[in-house]
C-alpha cells in the first residue's frame, strides 16, 4: 500500500488578508453615513411617535397613532395620495410598456420618437409648473381650445374635482420616457429564438406578449412599478409649486400634511404619520416582490 501524505490546508496569504481588511475599511464610511443619516434618525422618529412630546418624553404608547387616525386632514391626505398612486402608477407602467413595444417593432422614425419621449426628463421642475399653469389656467390654452372646438364652459382645473387629472397627466408626461427606456432595454434581452419559435407554431402577438415577453419582463415591471410609486410620492414638489401649502381639497397630499405639521412643531403627530407611511410602503413593496417571485419562477428555471 502506498503511503498517503496528508495535505496541509493552505493558509491565506498576507496579500489576501490585506485585501480583506482594506475591503472592510472601505465599507466603514458608507455604513457610518447610513447609520448617521438614516438608521439613527429613523429610530428617533419611532421614539417620538410613542411619547407625548419631545421635551417631557412621557410614554403614551399608541395614543399618537389613534389621534392621527381620527385627524380629518390626515385621512384626506392619505385618501388623495392613495388615489393619486393607484391612478398614476398603473398608467405609467402600462403606457410605458406599450410605448416600448411600439418602438421595439419595425416602425419609421424610432429615434425621433425615443428622443421626444425623453425630452421631459431634461426640463426643470419650475419650467414644468410654468407650462402646466399656462395650459390649465382658467384662461389658459386647454380651456380656450375646448371653448372654440366644442363650445364647452371653461373649467378651473386646479380648483375643481378634475384637478387630479391634471396632476396625473403631469406625472405621466415626466416619467413615461424613462420607464420606456427601461422596458426597451429589457425587451432587447429577451431571447429572440423563443419568440420566433412561438410565432412559427402559430402563436399570436397577444399570446406571445403574455406568455413569453411578460414573464421575462417581470423583474423590470417590478422595478418600474416601485420607481413609479416612489416618483408618485415625489410629485409633491410640482403640486406645491402649483397650489401652495393649502391646495384644493382633492390635491391635499400626505406631503402637504407633513409639511404643515412640521411647521406647527407637532413632532409626535409627524412621527406617527411617517411610521404609518413607511409601514404601508414596506407592505406594498413586499407584496410586489412576492408576486414577481411567483410570476418569474419558471423563467429562472
Amino acid at each position: 500500500m502506498k503511503n498517503r501524505t496528508k495535505e496541509k490546508p493552505s493558509r491565506p496569504s498576507k496579500l489576501t488578508d490585506t485585501n480583506t481588511l482594506f475591503a472592510r475599511l472601505s465599507v466603514v464610511p458608507s455604513l457610518a453615513g447610513v447609520m448617521v443619516f438614516f438608521i439613527i434618525p429613523f429610530m428617533i422618529i419611532i421614539f417620538y411617535s410613542f411619547v407625548n412630546n419631545p421635551i417631557n418624553k412621557d410614554f403614551v404608547f399608541l395614543k399618537n397613532y389613534a389621534t392621527l387616525l381620527k385627524n380629518n386632514a390626515f385621512l384626506t391626505a392619505a385618501k388623495n395620495t392613495l388615489l393619486l398612486s393607484v391612478s398614476a402608477v398603473p398608467l405609467a407602467v402600462v403606457l410605458s410598456l406599450g410605448l416600448a413595444c411600439m418602438l421595439d417593432s419595425k416602425i419609421p422614425c424610432k429615434s425621433f420618437f425615443r428622443t421626444s419621449f425623453l425630452c421631459p426628463m431634461m426640463v426643470p421642475v419650475a419650467s414644468v409648473v410654468l407650462i402646466w399653469q399656462v395650459l390649465f389656467h382658467y384662461n389658459g390654452t386647454v380651456n380656450a381650445v375646448l371653448v372654440d372646438m366644442i363650445a364647452a364652459q371653461p373649467v378651473d382645473w386646479m380648483k375643481s374635482s378634475k384637478c387630479m387629472i391634471v396632476v396625473v397627466l403631469m406625472f405621466l408626461w415626466k416619467n413615461l420616457g424613462y420607464n420606456m427606456i427601461l422596458f426597451l432595454a429589457a425587451l432587447n434581452n429577451i431571447p429572440k429564438d423563443l419568440d420566433e419559435v412561438a410565432e412559427l407554431e402559430g402563436a399570436g402577438r397577444i399570446y406571445r406578449m403574455i406568455h413569453i415577453k411578460l414573464r421575462y419582463l417581470s423583474p423590470t415591471v417590478l422595478f418600474v412599478t416601485i420607481l413609479s410609486l416612489i416618483n408618485s410620492f415625489k410629485l409633491f414638489r410640482e403640486v406645491y409649486l402649483l397650489t401652495g401649502d393649502y391646495p384644493f381639497e382633492d390635491l391635499y397630499l400626505l406631503q402637504h400634511f407633513m409639511n404643515n405639521t412640521f411647521r406647527s412643531l407637532d413632532y409626535q403627530k409627524l412621527s406617527a404619520a411617517a411610521i404609518l407611511m413607511s409601514i404601508v410602503m414596506i407592505i406594498i413593496i413586499g407584496t410586489l416582490f412576492i408576486l414577481e417571485n411567483k410570476f418569474g419562477e419558471d423563467v429562472e428555471e
